[in-house]
């Protein structure tokens, strides 16, 4: 592999010919052979946004030439594209403010400009890296800006949309599942009636609240670091800078970034990232319990509760012909567990602010964002290959319902607690329903009882079964 020397503060350094990164990157590949994890799609974009939005700061503010801005603007765009990832090689746990992929990004440009203007890459000509490309910068406030609008964009092009066709699908099986009538269960035992459709209606509205948390996440990623340089004062910084800078952003993305309000929190805390974290993983916590349902819902065929029957999308068993399991349910519960343990990290790392500087900052970006992606994927999954296939099995629903001692429930205000506690002990006893004892007993005149153990009734608000748990 050819190769060619190239400078940086620290002395020379031998880069891979072909590569548009320099010394200092090449500094970093070599140090933190870690893990093998780079940063993500969203964040490279987001560094290329940074730099495209500085470098047009820096002409308005007449700190960069026309050609020079211009240059940066194109190469940057590269890297927004996803044409240059293949240039940032290095590994997530590296040095925790992100100076070396903030150093990444310079190099990059700094060598694609060179060749856009035809200069041979490492010569720093036009453009050079520090003083052009990472002009009114420094990593500390570049790093945690991309951070959060690769955040940002990601929940908004990705998870939200997701969310909402996976509600859409929910509420469509809510009206289709409206008639059924199965039986309740608080504690995993038997409760009054409830309609199918009552059920999957709770899930639609886990969902949609899920799209508010997903919402309330961007919200507090919305303020952004750059323009405190180093610690939060913006020393080297046009004071106009990061307004600039901020609405080119706002513009490209549509999303509402502004100027931090107090640099040195925006520096010094990552209390936004920690927020947006936990409001993903409380929409981890609602899958989880929607998934987990269905599968206890669907549990048999035969020998378990079986209501509902999830669509069969492989075979279950290397050994039981015929077994089919519901895989799609326990995908979506183990990437749960997987954001369960990455906001754990990144509460982790939130907490390790050290005076003027976090220095978890890639570890942090690295799991959030893969919950972002990972929820965003298994919850068109769950659509797609579970939720929107979901058939009730009407006939086992209206036989627990009727076959269940908690029908007993709506005759007690008539009747007395203690009477109809009788009924369902003997129920269980005898393996009679309640409606046959209380027929036998003449508990109450044939039309009346049938009022009143009228399982459609009970499912509605103030009926005959609306009794507290």
């Amino acid at each position: 592999m050819q190769t060619r020397i190239e400078k940086d503060s620290m002395g020379t350094m031998e880069v891979p010919g072909d590569a548009l990164y320099g010394a200092s990157t090449q500094r970093a590949v070599l140090n933190f052979p870690v893990s093998g994890y780079r940063f993500s799609r969203p964040l490279i974009r987001a560094l290329g946004l940074v730099k495209w939005a500085a470098a047009s700061a820096n002409r308005d503010l007449g700190r960069l030439s026309e050609e020079q801005a211009r240059l940066i603007a194109q190469a940057a765009e590269e890297v927004i594209d996803g044409k240059l990832d293949q240039h940032f090689p290095v590994d997530v746990f590296q040095t925790g403010s992100g100076t070396s992929s903030n150093m990444n990004a310079n190099e990059v440009l700094a060598n694609r400009c060179s060749q856009l203007a035809g200069k041979p890459i490492g010569s720093k000509d036009p453009i050079h890296p520090n003083d052009h490309v990472n002009m009114g910068q420094s990593s500390n406030d570049v790093i945690p800006t991309a951070i959060h609008i690769a955040v940002a964009e990601s929940i908004r092009g990705d998870l939200m949309p997701a969310l909402e066709q996976l509600q859409v699908a929910f509420e469509n099986k809510a009206r289709e599942f409206w008639e059924v009538i199965k039986i309740g269960r608080t504690h995993l035992m038997d409760a009054t009636p409830v309609r199918l459709g009552q059920e999957f209606s709770g899930y639609a509205k886990q969902i949609e609240y899920g799209k508010l948390r997903a919402g309330n996440a961007i919200a507090a990623v919305e303020e952004l670091a750059l323009g405190g340089t180093a610690v939060g004062t913006g020393l080297n910084c046009h004071p106009e800078f990061a307004g600039r800078a901020m609405g080119y952003l706002w513009n490209r993305t549509n999303v509402a970034f502004r100027e931090a309000r107090n640099h040195f929190e925006a520096q010094g805390a990552k209390d936004g990232l920690v927020e947006a974290s936990g409001e993903l993983r409380t929409i981890a916590v609602s899958l989880f319990k929607i998934a987990n349902d269905l599968r206890l819902l669907s549990s048999g065929p035969r020998c378990g509760i079986a209501e509902i029957q999830l669509p069969a999308t492989q075979p279950g068993s290397s050994i039981m012909p015929g077994k089919v399991n519901p895989v799609i349910c326990e995908s979506v519960m183990q990437v749960c567990a997987q954001v369960f343990g990455n906001d754990t990290a990144v509460h982790w790392g939130g907490a390790n602010g050290n005076l003027d500087l976090n220095v978890m900052m890639p570890m942090m970006a690295h799991n959030i964002l893969e919950s972002i992606r990972l929820l965003a994927n298994v919850a068109r999954v769950f659509e797609e290959k579970c939720v929107s296939g979901i058939a009730a099995n009407r006939q086992r629903c209206n036989e627990l319902v009727e076959y269940s001692m908690a029908m007993v429930t709506s005759l007690a205000p008539i009747i007395g607690y203690d009477r109809a506690a009788e009924i369902a002990k003997e129920s269980v006893k005898t393996g009679k329903t309640v409606r046959q004892l209380c027929q036998e007993q003449q508990v109450l005149p044939p039309e009346e009882l049938a009022r009143v153990l009228d399982p459609v009734e009970m499912t509605k608000p103030g009926g005959e079964g609306s009794a507290g748990g």
